[in-house]
C-alpha cells in the first residue's frame, strides 16, 4: 500500500528543516540534556537525539464508503523536529542513565565545547541547579526567539507537566544572571557543534585495537568477493539514489483529478501541465542544470530557501513553452523550483520555499515574467480570476483569461522600491465548487514564484487577534476570528492605504499579509475617527513582521497611514500573539499636540509614563502632549494583571 501524500510531504519537510537548522537544533538539545551526563556524553546526546528526530512514515488505510479526511492544521517541518528533539531530550531527565543513540558514536576521543568565561560557567552551574524543563523554557526564549505564550505552547506539546511553573522558575534564572543569559547561551561554551578534542585511555585502546584489526581484515575479504561475484553477466547495475533523482523517467506525477479527492490539497495535487511535460529531453537538461548549475547560470531564491540539489525524484508541475522562454516547474515537497532556458542564453533557476501550503497558499505560482508583468499558473482548483486596482478601491475587478493549461494572460506587477507608486495591480483567485462553498481570495506578487495572499480583519468581527494559516481550506494565512478575505468597502479601503507599504518585503519570502483593524478612536477637537491597523506579514520560514499603522481621516482614499510602531521575529497580531497597543503623538488643526493611544480587544485599560503621565480604564487614550517629540510610554493592562507594552517598545515584561 503506496505511503500517504500528506505523510510523505511532512516527511520531507521535516528532513529539509533538520539539514538546514541542525546546528541551531543540537545547540537546543545540548542546552535541555541534564548536565549530570557529562560534557562529552551531552555532546554526543545532543547529536544523537536530533538525528532521531526525523519522524518516521505512517501507513494510514483509505476510509471505505466514506469522506476523504478532514484537512486540517500541520506544523511546519522545523516545528515538527523542534518539537521531538525536545521530548527525546526532556526524556533523559527521568532516565539520566539511558543508553546513548547508537549515532554518533566517537571512539578514542573525548568532546568538550570550547571553554568560556567566568560568566558562563556561573549561567552552566546555575543550569545544572534546575529541572529541564526550565532549561527548555530559556532555550526557547533565547535561541529560539519565542515569546512566552509561543514557547507555552511548545513545551505543552513536548510534554511538560507544569509549563507555567517552568517558565516562572526560568524567569527567575533569567533575573539572576543580570539579563546576560541570551548572548551567553549563544557562545561557544554552549556550542556542541563546535568542540574541542582529547584522546582517551592510550593504553587500553591500544589493546582493543588488534582484536578490531583482525575483524576488519576478516570483513574486507568477504567484501571484496562478494564484488567479484557480483561483476559479468548478472542483471543490470540498479540506479543510485543520485541518479534516480535526476532521471525524468522517475519524475512524481500527479493524476489529473486526484486533487478534488485528496485529503491535502496543495503542491503536491497538482497534475503535469504544458506541451512539454512529456519530454524527457527537456526535463533531463532542467534536472542535471538543477542538480550541478553549469557556468554562468543565473540562479535566485527567496529568503530562506535552499537550493540544494535534488536528493529524490520531484514532482512534475509545468513543462512548455512561456513567451518564447522553455519552462520547467518541480515541486520536491517543501520547494518550488522553476528552470528556464531562453533562446541563446544561459539557463536560469529560480527557488521558492512552499512548505504547508494550502488551498490558498497554494492556489498559483508565477510561471513567467517580463519587463513590467507576469504570468500566474494556476492550480486546478482555482475555476477564475480577476484583476483590480489596490489603489483604486472603488473600481470594479476585470476578468481575465486562463488558458487550457492553467496559465494566465499577462497582468502588470507591482512597482518596486524607489519609484512612483500609482497603481498594485492585485488578482483574485476564485475556488471550485468541488472543494467546498465557492470563495475568492486576493493574491499580490512580491517577486517571489509564489504570489502572497492578502487579507483583513476587523476585530468587532471576532474576539482576539487574527489566527494561522489552516492547511487545506478556510481562510489560509489568518483564518480565524477577526480575519478573513478582502472583500467589501472597509477592507479595499484599508488596503488602499496600506499597499504601497508593500515594496518593504519584495523577495522576503513572505507568505500572507493582513491587515487587522483593531480599534478605533474618536479624536480630539471633532478631528474625526482614527483606525489603528496593525499589518503582519508572515514568511514561509516561519518569523513575522508587524507594523502598527494609524490611519486618520485623509483626503485621498489613497493617502497612506502612519506607521508608528514595529517588530520582528514576534507572535503579536497573530494568533499566538498577545493584545497589541501603539501609541503616537498627534497634532490638531490648533496646534495643539495629543498623546493617543489604543488597544486591542483583550486590553482593559492604559497607562502612560515619562513626559504624560495618566491612567485609564478604556483600551483608549487621548490626552495633551506638551510637544511632538515628548518621550512618553504606553502599557496595555490586560484582565489578569498582565501588561503589554506598545508595539516598538521593550520592557521587563518581555513584550
Amino acid at each position: 500500500m503506496p505511503m500517504d501524500e500528506r505523510t510523505r510531504a511532512d516527511i520531507e519537510r521535516a528532513e529539509a528543516a533538520l539539514v538546514e537548522h541542525y546546528p541551531r537544533l543540537v545547540r537546543l538539545g545540548y542546552l535541555v540534556l541534564p548536565p549530570s551526563l557529562g560534557r562529552h556524553r551531552r555532546v554526543l546526546a545532543a547529536h544523537g537525539l536530533v538525528q532521531r528526530a526525523l519522524p518516521r512514515p505512517v501507513r494510514r488505510r483509505r476510509r471505505r464508503g466514506g469522506l476523504p479526511a478532514q484537512r486540517g492544521p500541520a506544523p511546519s517541518g522545523y516545528d515538527l523536529v523542534r518539537l521531538r528533539t525536545l521530548r527525546l531530550a526532556l526524556s533523559y531527565e527521568a532516565l539520566p542513565a539511558r543508553p546513548l543513540p547508537l549515532v554518533p558514536y566517537v571512539w578514542g576521543l573525548r568532546l568538550f565545547p570550547r571553554a568560556g568565561g567566568a560568566d558562563e560557567l556561573a549561567l552552566d552551574r546555575a543550569l545544572s541547579a534546575v529541572p529541564a524543563p526550565v532549561r527548555a523554557a530559556l532555550g526557547l526564549w533565547h535561541l529560539e526567539g519565542l515569546d512566552r505564550d509561543a514557547a507555552r505552547a511548545v513545551l505543552v506539546a513536548a510534554g511538560v507537566e507544569d509549563p507555567d511553573a517552568a517558565q516562572r522558575a526560568a524567569t527567575a534564572l533569567d533575573r539572576a544572571t543580570g539579563a546576560g543569559a541570551a548572548a551567553l547561551l549563544k557562545s561557544e561554551e554552549f556550542d556542541p557543534c563546535t568542540v574541542q578534542t582529547r584522546p582517551t585511555d592510550l593504553l587500553r585502546r591500544r589493546q582493543h585495537m588488534r582484536a578490531a584489526g583482525a575483524l576488519a581484515a576478516a570483513a574486507a575479504l568477504v567484501a571484496a568477493v562478494a564484488v567479484v561475484a557480483g561483476d559479468g553477466g548478472g542483471p543490470p547495475r540498479r540506479q543510485t539514489v543520485a541518479e534516480q533523482a535526476l532521471d525524468p523517467a522517475r519524475l512524481l506525477r500527479t493524476p489529473n483529478e486526484q486533487w478534488a479527492d485528496a485529503s491535502r490539497v496543495d503542491f503536491t495535487a497538482w497534475p503535469p501541465r504544458g506541451r512539454q511535460a512529456g519530454d524527457r529531453e527537456l526535463l533531463g537538461r532542467a534536472l542535471r542544470v538543477w542538480a550541478a548549475p553549469p557556468p554562468g547560470t543565473r540562479i535566485t531564491a527567496s529568503a530562506g530557501t535552499s537550493t540544494r540539489p535534488p536528493d529524490q525524484p520531484p514532482r512534475l508541475l509545468y513543462a512548455g513553452l512561456i513567451d518564447n522562454v522553455m519552462v520547467a516547474v518541480f515541486h520536491d515537497g517543501d520547494r518550488l523550483v522553476r528552470y528556464a532556458e531562453p533562446e541563446d542564453a544561459t539557463p536560469t533557476l529560480h527557488f521558492a520555499r512552499v512548505d504547508n501550503a494550502a488551498v490558498t497558499s497554494g492556489g498559483a505560482l508565477v510561471i513567467g515574467r517580463g519587463n513590467g508583468w507576469m504570468r500566474y499558473l494556476l492550480a486546478p482548483w482555482i475555476s477564475g480570476i480577476t484583476t483590480r486596482d489596490l489603489l483604486a478601491p472603488d473600481a470594479p475587478e476585470r476578468g481575465l483569461h486562463i488558458a487550457p493549461d492553467g496559465v494566465t494572460d499577462r497582468i502588470p506587477t507591482p512597482p518596486e522600491s524607489g519609484g512612483a507608486c500609482g497603481s498594485w495591480p492585485v488578482a483574485r483567485l476564485h475556488t471550485s465548487a468541488r472543494i467546498g462553498q465557492p470563495r475568492g481570495f486576493l493574491v499580490s506578487d512580491l517577486g517571489d514564484l509564489a504570489p502572497v495572499h492578502l487579507m483583513y480583519g476587523e476585530a468587532g468581527a471576532g474576539a482576539g487577534a487574527p489566527g494561522s494559516e489552516v492547511a487545506g481550506g478556510d481562510a489560509a494565512g489568518f483564518g480565524g476570528p477577526g480575519s478573513g478575505e478582502v472583500a467589501g468597502a472597509p477592507a479595499l479601503h484599508s488596503w488602499a492605504r496600506t499597499a504601497c507599504s508593500l515594496r518593504a518585503l519584495r523577495g522576503a519570502g513572505v507568505r500572507t499579509v493582513n491587515n487587522w483593524a483593531y480599534a478605533r478612536q474618536s479624536l480630539p477637537e471633532g478631528g474625526g475617527t482614527v483606525t489603528w491597523v496593525c499589518t503582519r506579514a508572515d514568511t514561509w520560514r516561519g518569523p513575522g513582521r508587524v507594523t502598527v499603522q494609524f490611519q486618520p481621516p485623509a483626503a485621498r482614499p489613497t493617502d497612506p497611514g502612519r506607521p508608528v510602531g514595529g517588530a520582528l521575529n514576534t507572535a503579536r497580531c497573530g494568533r499566538f500573539g498577545r493584545p497589541v497597543v501603539g501609541d503616537v503623538h498627534w497634532q490638531a488643526k490648533s496646534g495643539k499636540w495629543y498623546l493617543l493611544a489604543a488597544g486591542s480587544p483583550g486590553v482593559t485599560g492604559l497607562d502612560a509614563t515619562g513626559a504624560v503621565r495618566t491612567t485609564t480604564t478604556s483600551p483608549t487614550l487621548a490626552v495633551p502632549a506638551p510637544q511632538a517629540a515628548a518621550p512618553a510610554e504606553v502599557w496595555g493592562r490586560l484582565g489578569d494583571g498582565a501588561k503589554v507594552g506598545a508595539v516598538g517598545q521593550v520592557g521587563p515584561s518581555g513584550a
